[in-house]
């Protein structure tokens, strides 16, 4: 089965209702006004991350998702329901960006994480709320807002306690198989594995009540140049970045000597992320069944040990070093947790709320003319937002909306940008023909 880990999708909000322009008709009120209701709402878009999902596989055969519209409005001052918002499930450990700005829309790491990804449009406004003094039976009533539409590439870094890091063949993919109940393929060559495999390993009893459990990766073997994308090197790597703790395993029957394999990995991991480098690991030399692997055990631990790096030697096949690997693993994770929550608790509220996915602010006023063939686009959420809720049918809201734009200096913009009748000026996906009729 293949792994899908990237997904790229298209979503829509739901437009906002449109606002009534009812006027009031009863039986002896012969000047009843203007009482159209508020458009509902559009949906939104969310992404949350669901501990029950491990792949996008969903996403990349259904690309395309849309939140209702709200509804419009209606005479006695009647509001349109809201539209319903949509919910996407993704798995913990997905990264969200736009696909066309690169921007980082979410990284959703923990269960029942929401961020909103696209958001619903505004309802319009009925005639009641335009109505004056010199003005009191106003025909005007906005459209709906325009739901957020945008392109998304979602990519899936594997969340796991321990990564399990090494030259292909090292082992990687017997010792997971040992320690918990994944099944990997297995065979004696390199790149049997060509996706991470997740499995939980658990120490103790669970029936006594002192087990202890950990989620461990199976990364697919690395080679020299991964880090530049030789092979499937970023495939590979960037599942190692969630990672709190490398086994860094090692061939103890390779050709190559152990702690130059140890290093030349490290190096890859160094380029590709110089925090990696740091990230704490224990050496694993393993085939310790083979005398060739014994001959070379007491240098290498020797060396390890010089270096700062504890170190372990096992053999998968026969179970010797397993027990004494896993109860080190959990000896390590259980003080990592600890720090991170001692670290945790020292931080100030308002530092720890920041942690959390937020939606990038915008300001809402500022705006940008370019020229493009034909005339000029205008880029600005409110701009935007205004022309497109403006009913072009409507006398009354297309001379609110110039005064408007007016006022915003962006008439004045754009003659001063070169703009000439006839022009076409685009505002988001609406065009405006640029003449003495239109402003």
């Amino acid at each position: 089965m293949q792994f899908y880990d990237r997904a790229k999708i298209i979503v829509r909000a739901g437009r906002g209702g449109n606002g009534s322009s009812h006027m009031r008709r009863e039986k002896y009120v012969p000047f009843g006004g203007p009482d159209g209701g508020d458009g509902g709402r559009g949906g939104s878009v969310y992404l949350e991350a669901d501990s029950g999902m491990n792949t996008l596989v969903d996403y990349h055969y259904n690309p395309r998702y849309k939140a209702t519209s709200g509804g419009s409005g209606g005479r006695q001052e009647m509001h349109g329901a809201a539209g319903d918002d949509l919910i996407l499930k993704v798995p913990a450990g997905t990264v969200a960006r736009d696909a066309e700005t690169g921007e980082t829309l979410a990284d959703l790491t923990e269960p029942g994480q929401r961020v909103m990804v696209a958001r619903g449009g505004r309802g319009g406004l009925g005639n009641v709320h335009f109505a004056t003094a010199t003005n009191q039976a106003p025909r005007e009533a906005q459209l709906g807002e325009p739901g957020e539409e945008r392109e998304i590439e979602l990519e899936l870094k594997l969340i796991a306690d321990v990564g399990l890091v090494g030259y292909p063949n090292a082992g990687k993919s017997t010792l997971l198989s040992v320690i918990t109940a994944a099944r990997p393929k297995i065979a004696e060559y390199p790149f049997t594995t060509l996706t991470p495999n997740l499995g939980v390993a658990i120490i103790g009893d669970p029936a006594r009540g002192d087990d202890y459990s950990f989620v461990v990766a199976d990364i697919p073997g690395l080679i020299e140049g991964a880090a530049e994308g030789v092979g499937l090197g970023y495939e590979f790597l960037r599942h190692v970045e969630r990672c709190r703790l490398l086994l860094h395993l090692i061939d103890g029957i390779s050709e190559k000597d152990p702690w130059e394999e140890f290093e030349a990995i490290n190096r890859e991991l160094e380029e590709y992320d110089h925090s990696l480098a740091g990230r704490p690991q224990i050496i694993v030399l393993t085939k310790m069944d083979l005398a060739e692997a014994r001959d070379r055990w007491p240098a290498l631990k020797r060396r390890a040990e010089e270096e700062g790096y504890p170190a372990v030697a096992i053999s998968a096949a026969t179970n010797e070093g397993v027990q004494e690997l896993l109860n080190l693993t959990s000896q390590r994770l259980i003080e990592m947790r600890r720090d991170e929550a001692e670290a945790l608790a020292r931080q100030p509220m308002a530092a720890v709320a920041a942690t959390g996915p937020t939606l990038r602010p915008q300001p809402e006023d500022t705006y940008t003319i370019e020229r493009m063939p034909g005339g000029f686009r205008v880029r600005g959420k409110r701009i935007e937002r205004l022309v497109a809720m403006t009913n072009p049918a409507s006398v009354e809201g297309m001379e609110r909306m110039e005064a408007q734009l007016r006022k915003l200096g962006v008439l004045q913009a754009l003659e001063d940008a070169g703009v000439q009748p006839g022009d076409t000026v685009a505002f988001g996906k609406v065009e405006l023909l640029w003449g003495e009729e239109m402003f």
